[in-house]
């Protein structure tokens, strides 16, 4: 099936939020801190600003509570008395032009009385930087199963290591944006975002005002990768608060240097391994430490940080593994959702610890996977035992066989003898990502989905899951068709609107094809039957007996209903962080193929394979483009996309100087699949969109530490960081 909006989008005709007209509209623009840290002393409009038009709002102008609704009610949305980090929004601003608004927010002086700053989530805070408890711990988890210490005490050989990953920017097409307007006593919001109720439950709180009286639409999105998750919410109460204030529709459109300065980044990390071994390598004992930095304030970092340390032992059998974590405060900008959500910094770590294992023992790479690899019947870290039919050793196989990984490797040797300044290596990492929200909380979500059938014979998918250019559109017409025999044209896909479509869950944690999708083959079959046909009813009987249906009951709506329901056998304890984490996992061997530059310290990826066990693949085309963006995305976080902090706010936050990759940096990329249906998923699919992330920045670091003799574990290996190793 083709891409059904592809081709408004290759030609230019997609609309996005700063495209949409909106008559009579005012521009918004923010007012930011200037400091990381500091104390409020005054908010400075300068004169000729005074009745000028202009429409201010501060803190003193919010209905409802100060805080944007996420985990916790720490995030302010507009600082009051202090300020946590800079760029934070003190005073929003509105005028009848782009320009004036963003001149008018320039002129505002907010003078800040600094405080000191924490700004290394590393280092132990001193008693001037604690702001948050006793020590900045925003929030502390524990994983522990067998008996770790007597293990690693009687263990032959015992590795160590430490992993630092940085920040990184999502870069996503169109900038952060939101329209509101007035309907009535109905505020509306209309703008880029992944997850609409999210936003409708940030505003019904700090606007004070039921769920009837807030409607929220999701525009065309260009791209979310978890920046278009949480921060919208506190764009589109901006919008609405100038709204309200100024009795006119407003428009909220940050540039793309606000846009990185001021938004949500992947949240650095640093992981410590300790892990026991037999003489022959396979892993007795894990002792893992995850400390993240949070930012400012908690946003999503708690379950950022869980999955981080479901993760962080990787796809291998071990019996006693401890993994303790901690998510720090510190006067950056918030960190918050980002593709991966934690798992691909721990999954960084353990798969540069393999191959740090595997020189220090002198065993292949690759002969220490295949011994250490979960076969069925064994547990991950939470004890989950895994039983779902997958070989891992065939995806590693057919990862090795694809790049040809042992007779590169030979080449290498022989290249690499031959040339003065280059340098080329090969790379591996094993990984696993559970697809869904961790342990119980698709059952708390208690999703659920409409399918209408309408009085002309087509069905309308009512969902709030977004398409936010992963193919959602396409992906649900192909199971909505499929599951009643339908033309793909007699389906419609409803634009994501909080009056109009249920709430399915949010657009995040690769659960839309999944678990949204297995919703609409069970309200497509809940639809049939409320028509009174069984399963063997063709498409042009359902058509007919839609049309019936609605000549019978012309004020009617017809609607088939589903409502999430939890696979058999799925156990999790949330108190002690055991059991069943994931009702199903991807697994993934990606090999990196590099080459360096001893001239430049550069390193390039100049080949690469993926391969992946994702379920039942639905649409070839769309699956293959998940894994090449994710690896694309994967490559520029290993090696050029450097957050720069200066004061805890992104120094280079332009894309003059946030280098990302371009056509010239990406290497083809040969994807491969293998299938093992789920049947739990819809059409048997599992999870893809955050699994490709994974693998890619240890396979690389593989491939350059084989390439040049250096232990890289800092990421990403900018050539300045490339010298340094090489130097010494």
């Amino acid at each position: 099936m083709k891409r059904f909006e592809g081709l408004e989008k290759l030609t230019g005709r997609t609309l996005f939020i700063d495209d949409l007209p909106l008559e009579n509209c005012l521009w918004g623009a923010t007012v930011r801190s200037p400091a990381a840290r500091g104390t409020i002393r005054q908010v400075r409009v300068p004169n000729h600003l005074e009745g000028s038009g202009l429409v201010l709002v501060d803190h003193r102008d919010l209905p409802g509570p100060n805080v944007v609704s996420l985990i916790t009610d720490d995030w302010p949305i507009l600082a009051a008395e202090t300020v946590r980090h800079r760029y934070e929004p003190v005073m929003l601003v509105a005028a009848e032009s782009r320009a004036a608004a963003r001149r008018a927010a320039a002129q505002i002086e907010v003078v800040v009385d600094p405080l000191p700053a924490a700004l290394d989530f590393r280092q132990t805070p001193t008693a001037e930087q604690i702001q948050v408890g006793d020590d900045n711990v925003l929030k502390q988890l524990k994983i522990e199963r067998g008996e770790v210490d007597e293990a690693l005490a009687a263990a032959p050989i015992v590795v160590e290591g430490e992993y630092e990953t940085g920040a990184q920017e999502h870069v996503y097409l169109e900038p952060q944006g939101m329209a509101a307007w007035l309907d009535g006593e109905v505020v509306v919001v209309h703008g880029s975002l992944q997850c609409p109720y999210y936003v409708e439950s940030a505003l019904t709180r700090a606007l004070d005002l039921p769920a009837e009286r807030v409607r929220v639409i999701q525009a065309a999105t260009g791209g979310g990768f978890g920046g278009k998750e949480d921060f919208p919410s506190i764009v589109a109460i901006h919008a609405a608060l100038l709204a309200i204030k100024a009795q006119r529709p407003i428009k909220l459109i940050y540039d793309r240097g606000e846009d990185m300065a001021a938004t949500t980044k992947r949240h650095p990390a640093w992981i410590r391994h300790r892990t026991g071994l037999s003489e022959e390598g396979q892993i007795l004992a894990h002792d893992i430490e995850v400390v993240l930095d949070g930012g400012a304030y908690v946003t999503l970092s708690p379950v950022v940080l869980s999955r981080g340390m479901i993760h962080a032992a990787g796809p291998y059998a071990c019996d006693h593994v401890r993994i303790r974590g901690r998510a720090m405060m510190t006067n950056s900008v918030p960190f918050g959702a980002f593709r991966g959500f934690g798992a691909p910094q721990t999954l960084f770590a353990i798969e540069r610890h393999m191959d740090v294992i595997a020189k220090q023992i002198g065993v292949d790479p690759v002969k220490l996977r295949r011994l250490n690899l979960l076969t069925d019947g064994q547990a991950t870290a939470t004890g989950q035992v895994i039983d779902d039919g997958t070989d891992r050793q065939q995806v590693l196989s057919r990862a090795l066989d694809l790049s040809r990984f042992t007779y590169k490797r030979s080449q290498h040797t022989a290249f690499n003898a031959e040339h003065a300044y280059l340098r080329r290596g090969i790379g591996l990492a094993c990984f696993f990502h559970g697809a869904g929200f961790t342990g119980s909380g698709e059952r708390a979500m208690k999703s659920l989905l409409h399918v209408a059938g309408l009085a002309d014979g087509r069905v309308e998918v009512l969902s709030a899951s977004t398409e936010i250019g992963q193919g959602t559109t396409t992906i649900f017409t192909q199971i909505a068709a499929d599951q009643l025999r339908l033309d793909p044209e007699q389906i419609l896909i409803a634009q994501p609107d909080t009056w109009r479509v249920p709430d399915n869950g949010p657009t995040v944690a690769s659960r839309t094809t999944m678990v949204v999708g297995r919703l609409i083959e069970r309200a497509c079959d809940n639809l049939r039957e409320r028509v009174g046909l069984d399963a063997a009813a063709t498409g042009t009987e359902l058509q007919a007996a839609l049309v019936a249906w609605h000549e019978e009951h012309p004020d009617e709506e017809l609607l088939g209903s589903a409502r999430y329901q939890q696979p058999p056998g799925i156990e999790w304890d949330d108190e002690t962080y055991r059991g069943d984490a994931y009702s199903a996992y991807g697994w993934a061997t990606y090999v990196a193929e590099v080459e360096v530059d001893l001239r430049t310290y550069t390193a390039r990826v100049i080949d690469f394979v993926a391969v992946q066990e994702i379920g039942k693949v639905l649409n070839e085309t769309l699956a293959r483009g998940q894994i090449q963006g994710g690896v694309v995305q994967g490559i520029g976080w290993a090696l050029l996309e450097e957050c720069r902090w200066q004061e805890g706010g992104m120094a280079n936050h332009q894309l003059t100087n946030y280098i990302i990759p371009t056509s010239d940096d990406v290497p083809s990329i040969r994807v491969a699949f293998l299938e093992n249906p789920y049947p739990h998923g819809g059409q048997g699919a599992k999870g893809i969109g955050e699994l490709p992330l994974d693998g890619p920045a240890p396979a690389i670091f593989n491939a350059v530490a084989a390439a040049t003799g250096v232990d890289p574990r800092v990421l990403p290996l900018v050539p300045e960081r490339l010298m340094e190793l090489i130097e010494q």
